[in-house]
């Protein structure tokens, strides 16, 4: 019996996942996006838990892939799809070209559609088990549950990072002209077989981990001196690493 619970104890983390995934869906339609931002995170505090609790435990099973893969369509898919389709409508009164077609509205969805793609790639694909090509989902999903954040704190400042910058990137946040951009260019990183590391460290030795490490220490700065405006940055810090590594080998 205790052998039994051992092996369950990594999926009932994983469905930890998807209840935060649930509960974020639920923030999100009631326009608390922040909550449902904080709620991602927790979910992805989840998500990389159940694999080293997997790991620690010896623990790994079929059913558990599958389980992670189907917590992270929702959180680290459905939940962004609906984050910025809510920070779209709220800001396409100014922009007749998206009233008049209201089919446009619906784009943001198209980053739970490729999530979905890139989980079942990810789940056959035997090349990715250490490194990854293209973006994660959890990647993807830190992305845009930081511009509810982003946008939160530019209205309520507790100085977090530069006025200027937290400024800058809530407009940005609140275009739909951007948000529609980086939801295709997002939703392409999340197919195309674009190599990106991943923080798994077989070792320390730095000639091996050398961009790994760079990208920890540029991130921890980031974080410490432009606190939550960092975390987009942080993203696309870690894909220009990555081809640059590529280009570089």
């Amino acid at each position: 019996i205790r052998m039994k619970i051992k092996n369950h104890i990594p999926n009932f983390i994983t469905l930890l996942n998807l209840f935060c995934g649930c509960l974020a869906i639920v923030a999100a339609f009631k326009y608390d996006l922040t909550i449902a931002a904080l709620l991602v995170f927790a979910g992805g505090f989840f998500d990389y838990f159940d694999g080293t609790a997997a790991r620690l435990l010896n623990a790994k099973s079929d059913i558990g892939k599958e389980l992670d893969s189907l917590a992270d369509v929702v959180t680290f898919g459905v939940v962004p799809s609906i984050i910025v389709f809510q920070l779209f409508n709220q800001n396409i009164a100014d922009f007749p070209i998206f009233e008049n077609n209201k089919f446009l509205t619906f784009a943001p969805f198209l980053l739970a559609l490729f999530s979905a793609i890139r989980l079942a790639k990810f789940n056959i694909d035997d090349r990715q088990t250490v490194s990854f090509l293209g973006l994660p989902t959890p990647a993807n999903a830190i992305f845009w549950a930081s511009a509810p954040l982003i946008v939160y704190f530019s209205k309520n400042p507790l100085n977090f990072g530069s006025n200027f910058l937290i400024l800058f990137l809530a407009d940005l946040f609140q275009n739909p002209y951007f948000l529609i951009s980086m939801t295709i260019i997002m939703s392409i990183l999340l197919v195309v077989e674009l190599p990106l590391f991943s923080l798994k460290f077989k070792d320390f030795n730095i000639k091996n981990n050398l961009f790994r490490f760079i990208f920890l220490i540029l991130s921890l700065l980031l974080l410490i001196t432009l606190n939550v405006s960092s975390l987009p940055i942080i993203i696309l810090l870690y894909i220009i690493l990555s081809i640059i590594q590529q280009i570089t080998l």
